[in-house]
């Protein structure tokens, strides 16, 4: 049985609509869904009261595997955090020697690392394709639990995200992360938003990715979100410093899961990524 709810965005004659699975597993869609209207839930006092209500008595049945999902945000701009798992801090160490010695003190500093990932219209949602950079030998998808944020800085709902990274670029040289990490398709999320949740409950989920290649597994691997060293709300807290987010934010939360250093993504893989109390966010590769 689904403990919390889910909240899907998805297409309905080529208007968005908003679709609700319940605690008893039962799935609704209504709208069209108005501009803002996904932000506002957020924004709520009570999400999850505002989310039944508007769901309401014109809800209609719907068939979650049928939907056009797209991803599961508005405006929010998207945020990352790095360095947050120890495997983290050993791969990036890895990546180069130039660099290692800044991985391994930003692991323990009381500052943590955090980088603009995406703009929201940059966003890719389910089932579409993400990005490998042409001028990079070495990239790999990053699987994260993204905590999504509403204005005030609270933790709303969560949803699965993929940082997609040039490791050779970055490993160059440390100013050159915005190059690996920020270009076209490098972000999906999806499939949904799940709220109801506490973060000590979302700290029992796993996280999973399995890269296919010609429908055949060549990458697999899994871990905790329990191992994320630093507390959501130390992590929400440094992004708020000396800003704002009217529309609210959406943060990454590191990734624990690293592919062999002779591994790297190629058109026409699918990355699929598995958090236990989300569901899973699939996506094809193409190159940029």
């Amino acid at each position: 049985m689904i403990k919390h709810l889910k909240l899907f965005r998805h297409t309905r004659n080529n208007a968005v609509h908003l679709a609700l699975t319940r605690a008893d597993g039962t799935t609704v869609e209504f709208g069209p869904a108005p501009d803002g209207q996904l932000t506002g839930l957020l924004e709520a006092s009570d999400p999850v009261a505002a989310l039944e209500d508007l769901a309401g008595p014109h809800a209609i049945e719907a068939d979650p595997t049928a939907l056009q999902l797209l991803s599961p945000i508005e405006d929010q701009e998207v945020w990352a955090a790095g360095v947050t798992y120890l495997r983290s801090k050993s791969a990036r160490m890895d990546e180069s020697d130039f660099s290692a010695s800044a991985y391994d003190r930003v692991y323990e500093a009381e500052r943590p690392e955090l980088f603009f990932k995406s703009l929201p219209r940059k966003v890719v949602g389910p089932g579409k394709p993400v990005g490998i950079r042409a001028d990079s030998r070495w990239n790999v998808p990053e699987p994260e639990l993204a905590l999504v944020l509403n204005s005030r800085g609270a933790v709303v709902a969560y949803t699965i995200g993929n940082d997609m990274s040039s490791r050779d670029i970055e490993g160059a040289n440390l100013l050159y992360l915005p190059q690996a990490k920020t270009y076209s398709r490098s972000c999906a999320l999806g499939p949904c938003l799940v709220l109801g949740v506490t973060e000590a409950e979302a700290r029992d989920w796993t996280i999973e990715l399995d890269i296919q290649r010609n429908q055949t597994s060549l990458f697999h691997g899994q871990t905790s979100v329990g191992l994320i060293r630093r507390s959501f709300a130390e992590l929400t807290e440094f992004l708020f410093r000396c800003q704002s987010f009217p529309g609210g934010a959406v943060l990454l939360t590191g990734t624990g899961i690293v592919p062999a250093d002779d591994f790297s993504l190629a058109q026409g893989d699918e990355v699929r990524i598995l958090i236990s109390g989300i569901g899973t966010l699939e996506n094809p590769v193409v190159q940029v």
